[in-house]
């Protein structure tokens, strides 16, 4: 099967020029200007791509596609459809589901289910079995079965010594340990930033300190070891501070954000709809400006997610509801239209952040606009205007806080293996 992509802007590193893409049997076999290809074969196509963008495909480094389990919110089959449509190729699967994936048989369920997805699908595994902040599972089988990372997400280690015995035993592995940095004791049953609206809401709020604390004993705990230590969702300008300072003296931590943290702050929240609600939460525009700051600075390495379906019906209650959005569909979108769009990051630092830094930190081979390469990319109109509406998500859940919101850039073409796995339908 041939696919031709005519006239289309490639971005990757190193790379920004107007070209063409031939693609035959899954590879990109051919780069440049004026490529002329017969293509009238079954499944032939020729793409007139003026005016979009070529990227190679996004990867997103935290996803919760709660399966097995929780089903009703989500698959990975649906999962995947969204994913597709956002422009990401793969992912790495958060343990926190029904059971937690503390066996080489939940890891196996789940790379099976993902097979034929278009979407290579990384499950992370429990850090403790049962996520139950005890004895640690067995990093060593665990890595042989398919697991690509080590996390409790969903909730942090909360003993700190198992915490650095699960680093220790991580570096012997070869394997990345992504934290859930929240003290629980300090959470004490919150459900949004502890701040002004908090207060004038009435509700009880997650003082920013829960964060900053574990993202420091995080640290400390990884240098104690000479080990590597990944900060999840990264959402306070004293987590920033931190990392940074921890960068600066050496020490192996890197960190990631979505783009809820540097786009909106706990002001939203005034209309007390849970689908604003996240964990971490939406914070002031203090910490609003540190996170852009840092994406911009590389402080933080990757923009992700955190991408967590949950039900209309679970939704329903503001004050009850359980923390958490979906993403996938609008990553690419609202980080086009908050930093590109603002002058503030290029389409190629883009890419760096969304596509090969995540790969990179996982030892997986990043994804290549390049001759010979697999032909795992996507094409971007930058410059489409839209408006985020919940119900034509491919997610099974719609708890999106960017409803309603005005996005610049979309994605309208996913292939992967040279197949073109999602085309957006004008």
């Amino acid at each position: 099967m041939k696919l031709l992509i005519k006239n289309v802007k490639a971005v990757d590193r190193g790379l920004d020029e107007l070209t063409d893409i031939l693609v035959i049997d899954g590879k990109i076999t051919r780069m440049g200007k004026g490529i002329v290809e017969i293509c009238d074969g079954e499944g032939d196509r020729v793409i007139d791509a003026t005016g979009l963008t070529a990227m190679p495909g996004l990867f997103d480094m935290h996803v919760h596609f709660r399966d097995p389990g929780q089903t009703q919110k989500e698959d990975i089959l649906t999962g995947c459809r969204a994913a597709l449509a956002g422009g990401v190729t793969g992912v790495l699967t958060m343990p926190n589901t029904h059971p937690p994936v503390d066996s080489a048989e939940t890891i196996q369920y789940i790379l099976n289910k993902a097979r034929d997805t278009g979407v290579s699908v990384y499950p992370v595994a429990c850090i403790t079995k049962g996520m139950s902040g005890g004895e640690l599972t067995d990093f060593a089988a665990l890595k042989g079965a398919g697991a690509a990372a080590l996390s409790d997400d969903g909730r942090p280690v909360k003993n700190a010594e198992i915490m650095r015995q699960a680093l220790a035993e991580a570096k012997k592995q070869g394997m990345l340990v992504c934290s859930h940095c929240e003290d629980l004791d300090i959470i004490d049953g919150g459900i949004m930033h502890r701040g002004s609206v908090s207060e004038e809401l009435g509700v009880k709020g997650m003082d920013r300190a829960s964060e900053d604390y574990i993202t420091a004993r995080e640290i400390v705990l990884a240098s104690s070891v000479g080990g590597r230590i990944h900060i999840c969702h990264v959402s306070t300008k004293g987590s920033v501070d931190i990392i940074r300072e921890a960068k600066r003296l050496g020490v192996q931590v890197t960190c990631e954000t979505a783009p809820h943290y540097f786009m909106l702050t706990h002001e939203k929240l005034r209309s007390r709809d849970a689908n604003d609600r996240m964990n971490p939460p939406l914070r002031e525009e203090s910490d609003r400006i540190a996170i852009e700051e840092a994406v911009i600075d590389g402080t933080i390495d990757c923009i992700v997610t955190d991408h967590a379906p949950h039900t209309q019906t679970e939704k329903a209650n503001f004050e009850l509801a359980p923390n958490g959005i979906v993403g996938l569909e609008t990553s690419l979108a609202a980080t086009l239209t908050a930093l590109y769009h603002t002058g503030k990051l290029t389409l190629q630092e883009i890419v760096e952040r969304m596509s090969i830094k995540p790969r990179m930190l996982l030892g997986l081979a990043p994804e290549c606009l390049r001759v010979g390469a697999e032909a795992n990319l996507i094409l971007v109109d930058t410059e489409k205007v839209w408006t985020v509406d919940p119900a034509k998500l491919h997610s099974r859940s719609c708890n999106t806080a960017f409803r309603g919101m005005e996005l610049r850039g979309k994605v309208v073409m996913t292939i992967t293996g040279g197949e073109i796995r999602f085309e957006e339908q004008n």
